[in-house]
């Protein structure tokens, strides 16, 4: 199911910290920045806090500005963006700010939790998630259910841990404040546990009068069946390779990239690449790299179409050189149509053997786009 994109926002000492441990909230921000948080508020469909940071900070988690909600309600938006907080107990304070400004809020919980929200008459929408809390389940429904595309996430630590580890973040948005806190009982950004690999990529640095933007999206593909953050990315690619091609009347033009497991890039390819009028896309990126590469079996393969399990022009289909290759996981957008083969099922023939494959559909457009004329 497609979820929203996830944006973290945090603002951190130099060394790590989110707040000190005296009953003033540390302010880290500089005035610039808490306008540009402003600025990012305004853009998005809804912003999530835990229930954690409601009693701690006792936020409104408002657009302050004017001048910006009066955009949003041009567009044909609410003022502010949809309320979210997240807990399980649903031990939830029902004179906090955060239920009596703004607009709509929804709570996401347990169904103890719930139980427990109805009963305090908290002013939200009280979902409940199942026994336990799981954030694909929210992450779905915010899209299906509430509509939300863009999602910001402003805390606190223990959130954006789970979201970062669990490969559903899609931009990290971090500043650093020039100032240290050195107290190990005050709260961190970041807990412990097992993240994902590799190095993030570095998208924006930018300094906000004293303090430093950097902006972060991650590259390591998703284990398993299990759709990752850094997919949507790497499958996003491989259908702008696809407007790369020749254009054909005889075959469909498609993107192809190899991400090891790490997130590094290790080849790509489009259709009919380099004249060759008949090569296929992940044809032509694994021609790139030495079979016995040791990167290969836990390398994941994204194309903006299906691989194909049947091919007139060479002996060997797409699918069969993904499993020649060793590869264990395949991302595409578009299930193979029958214009050219009927009833092609690459991912019967790789899942066959074992192979992950996994389908987003929120690509499929996009895929298509550069092959209108063959549909």
């Amino acid at each position: 199911m497609p979820y929203p994109y996830v944006l973290l926002s945090a603002a951190v000492s130099l060394d790590g910290y989110l707040d000190d441990t005296t009953p003033e909230r540390l302010l880290l921000s500089s005035r610039a920045d808490f306008d540009r948080v402003d600025e990012v508020r305004a853009s998005v469909d809804a912003i999530l806090i835990g229930a954690g940071t409601i009693r701690a900070d006792n936020p409104r988690l408002l657009v302050n500005s004017p001048e910006r909600r009066a955009v949003r309600v041009a567009a044909g938006l609410p003022p502010y963006p949809l309320k979210v907080t997240v807990s399980g107990s649903g031990d939830l304070d029902p004179a906090a700010n955060f239920w009596h400004t703004g607009g709509e809020k929804v709570v996401y919980t347990t169904e103890k939790g719930a139980e427990r929200v109805r009963a305090l008459g908290i002013a939200a929408d009280a979902v409940p998630l199942g026994p336990e809390l799981d954030w694909r389940r929210l992450l779905e429904h915010l899209h299906d259910v509430r509509g939300v595309r863009r999602l910001m996430v402003e805390g606190g630590g223990t959130i954006h841990t789970q979201l970062l580890r669990q490969g559903l973040a899609d931009e990290l948005q971090l500043v650093l404040a020039p100032l240290f806190v050195g107290d190990p009982a005050a709260p961190r950004l970041f807990g412990p546990g097992g993240y994902q690999g590799g190095r993030l990529r570095l998208v924006e640095t930018r300094r906000i009068e004293d303090v430093v933007l950097n902006r972060y999206e991650p590259t390591a593909p998703g284990a398993g069946p299990l759709p990752a953050a850094a997919d949507r990315h790497w499958l996003a690619v491989a259908c702008e390779l696809a407007a790369d091609c020749p254009p054909s009347e005889t075959a469909f033009s498609v993107g192809a990239v190899i991400v090891a497991a790490d997130g590094t890039e290790l080849a790509r390819g489009h259709s009919r690449e380099a004249g060759d009028p008949v090569v296929h896309a992940e044809e032509a990126a694994l021609a790139k790299l030495d079979p016995a590469d040791p990167r290969l079996p836990a390398a994941t393969v994204y194309s903006s179409l299906e691989p194909c399990a049947r091919r007139s022009s060479r002996p060997a289909p797409c699918a069969r050189l993904i499993l020649d290759a060793g590869v264990r996981r395949v991302v595409t957008a578009w299930r193979e149509p029958d214009t050219f083969v009927t009833e092609a099922d690459g991912t019967g023939l790789l899942t066959a053997q074992g192979v992950d494959v996994l389908v987003l559909p929120e690509y499929e457009e996009r895929a298509k786009e550069p092959n209108r004329h063959l549909l």
